[in-house]
């Protein structure tokens, strides 16, 4: 658990498994925190060195009012990776931490190894952002447990949610305890704006990384459209889709999401760092 000086914030950050080992980057998806990988944070620990960020303006990093945007939050974390000198580094991105790892390919090229897009987008389209209008107007008006058990409709698979009800509110209940800050219904908005206005859909030929795109076959959040949008673009690309399973893949098909990131990771290992 650290931090470290980087693009005019102090960024959060824990590091763990083996320095040797092949460097991971888990980002976050729209509440931007580190934790929220969970019990994916110990498996990829077994195999890789993990490196666990908190975004601009989340968890223990600097709550900043400005930098909303996937452009500079991926700058962030190039720059934590150059800081740590851990690079090129495998990007797995979850939902916006997937619209981040797409610029941290586009603009810090040499500090990419691969990418693996989790439920994310270059772009919205007419319904997803017609969603996210929904959601800002929630998270503009409720409090935090009511604006997480309304996102968990969007977020959870319909057979993920009617087989294991007890997750899905221990979900909710362990995000809503999460401590507290004056500015963050301010910071929210900011990165659901943020999202919004995200589009790399004209550059996609440009990023030259391997790139392993996943979705969940009932992906209400980003649909599997945009994924399929994403595997269009990206020249070396390909799909893996989860069936009935909804925008939380990594939670709701925890071994197999494992399975597919660490299988493609291990396929690309570089000789040299194991």
């Amino acid at each position: 658990m650290s931090t470290r000086n980087v693009q005019g914030i102090s960024l959060y950050y824990e590091s763990h498994g083996d320095p040797e080992a092949a460097p991971v980057l888990l980002v976050s998806g729209l509440g931007g925190v580190g934790a929220s990988w969970g019990t994916q944070i110990a498996r990829f620990t077994e195999k890789y060195h993990v490196i666990l960020p908190d975004q601009r303006g989340t968890g223990r990093t600097t709550r900043a009012l400005d930098g909303h945007t996937t452009r500079q939050l991926a700058a962030d974390m190039a720059s934590l990776v150059e800081e740590l000198d851990v690079g090129p580094v495998h990007v797995v991105g979850a939902s916006t931490g997937g619209a981040i790892a797409q610029y941290m390919a586009l603009e810090h090229p040499r500090l990419v190894r691969s990418l693996t897009l989790s439920s994310t987008f270059a772009r919205f389209d007419a319904f997803t952002r017609r969603e996210f209008e929904v959601r800002r107007k929630l998270a503009a008006e409720w409090d935090r447990h009511e604006l997480l058990s309304a996102y968990s409709l969007f977020l959870f698979g319909p057979r993920y949610a009617r087989e294991h009800p007890e997750a899905v509110v221990e979900w909710i209940d362990r995000a809503a305890a999460l401590p507290a800050h004056p500015d963050d219904r301010r910071i929210g908005l900011a990165r659901i704006d943020m999202i919004a206005a995200h589009d790399t859909f004209a550059r996609l030929r440009e990023i030259a990384q391997p790139t392993l795109v996943l979705c969940g076959e009932h992906n209400f959040c980003t649909p599997l459209p945009l994924s399929e949008e994403l595997v269009h673009g990206i020249p070396d690309a390909t799909l893996a889709v989860f069936e009935d399973a909804g925008e939380l893949i990594e939670l709701e098909q925890p071994e197999r999401f494992f399975t597919e990131v660490s299988g493609f990771i291990d396929g690309l290992r570089d000789p040299d760092r194991g």
